[in-house]
């Protein structure tokens, strides 16, 4: 816990449905947990979190619903200390024009989206001063390598892997036990035209002696079984209980960004469906991630057949995932070994607070 407990104010707009939300959340816990900082969490829709943080409510996080319109003025005295502005969303002009007024000047964030290209680095924390007020945003980019922001990591997280019980986890969500042979996936995707494809190939790829079990959180679909391919069901599950998800699959097909990142962190093999951004520009971070990883040669195809570039072939990826383990543990290790988002977050901004 830090020894300063500041006010923080993060503004988040959800554009990716659930993930610009569940990056914010688990930034605005961390933050109140871990460091001991007042958060306030201002989202223009905060239906997401009922899913997401469904015991939020009288929890360390205040979450506020960001209004259409700001009242003006706003008081100097009720702005942060740090306010952190997600995913390139603006403060309302009221807000920013209290914060000027402020007797001494908050620390101000742009928290960037998540990405593995080369330029990151030499962007991470670079100041860009207002061009009327006196006040100074810096660009905080989460990232992969030293010189980046890090990765949203919880300091409890390795403990709550080691005490999993994937037993438990299937009997609570009354999912048989696990059959000799069975390959258990969890999929969590956008809408994809690819996945009729992979629904087929994972049919004809299933025996009894390799029976497939698919787990689909968020879906209201009726379970489905076809020979050995099973399509199962479960409920939106709160981020700790996503995790415990991950750790129970042997394959975690996952989306955006805080999906994209907790799969790293579960060490398992995993197939990312980045988020389609405009004139294609997603497929640059996609190849980037790739390149960087060391087990990208072999996930390559696959993942650019998932994000709609080149055709799906299953049975070679599922032939390549006993050797992805060492890999994808090595990188996960090498990761934590990092300091994690928050925390270097807070002690950016402890060396700007006076």
């Amino acid at each position: 816990m830090s020894r300063n407990p500041f006010h923080c104010d993060i503004f988040c707009k959800v554009i990716d449905n659930y993930g610009d939300a569940a990056v914010c959340w688990r930034l605005a816990r961390q933050l109140a947990t871990e460091h001991g900082w007042r958060v306030r969490l201002w989202i223009d829709d905060p239906a997401p979190l009922a899913q997401l943080a469904p015991d939020q409510a009288g929890g360390p996080v205040e979450v506020h619903c960001w209004p259409r319109t700001w009242p003006a003025p706003w008081p100097a005295a009720d702005t942060a200390e740090v306010v952190i502005e997600a995913f390139a969303c603006e403060s309302p002009p009221p807000y920013v024009d209290a914060m000027a007024a402020r007797s001494s000047p908050p620390v101000w964030l742009n928290l960037e989206y998540l990405s593995a290209e080369s330029w990151v680095a030499g962007c991470h924390g670079l100041p860009s001063p207002h061009p009327r007020l006196p006040l100074v945003k810096h660009f905080y980019f989460p990232g992969f390598e030293a010189g980046t922001g890090g990765l949203l990591r919880e300091r409890d997280y390795e403990a709550r892997r080691e005490n999993f019980d994937a037993a438990a986890f299937r009997a609570e969500f009354g999912l048989p036990a696990k059959a000799p042979g069975e390959l258990t996936i969890s999929l969590f995707s956008y809408a994809n035209p690819q996945l009729e494809e992979l629904i087929r190939a994972w049919r004809a790829w299933a025996s009894p002696a390799r029976p497939l079990r698919v787990l689909c959180p968020g879906r209201r679909d009726e379970a489905t079984t076809s020979g050995s391919l099973s399509l199962l069901p479960l409920p939106f599950l709160p981020q700790a209980r996503y995790d415990e998800l991950l750790w129970a699959c042997d394959l975690n097909f996952v989306r955006g960004e805080d999906s994209f990142v907790r799969a790293q962190w579960a060490a398992r093999p995993f197939v990312w469906q980045i988020y389609p951004q405009a004139e294609g520009a997603h497929r640059a971070k996609l190849e980037a991630f790739l390149t960087h990883h060391p087990a990208g040669e072999r996930l390559r195809g696959f993942w650019q057949a998932w994000n709609g570039t080149g055709t799906l072939d299953w049975p070679a990826f599922a032939a390549s995932l006993p050797e992805l383990d060492r890999p994808l543990e090595a990188w996960a290790k090498n990761l934590a070994a990092r300091p994690d988002l928050a925390s270097g977050l807070v002690q950016f901004c402890l060396e700007r607070l006076k």
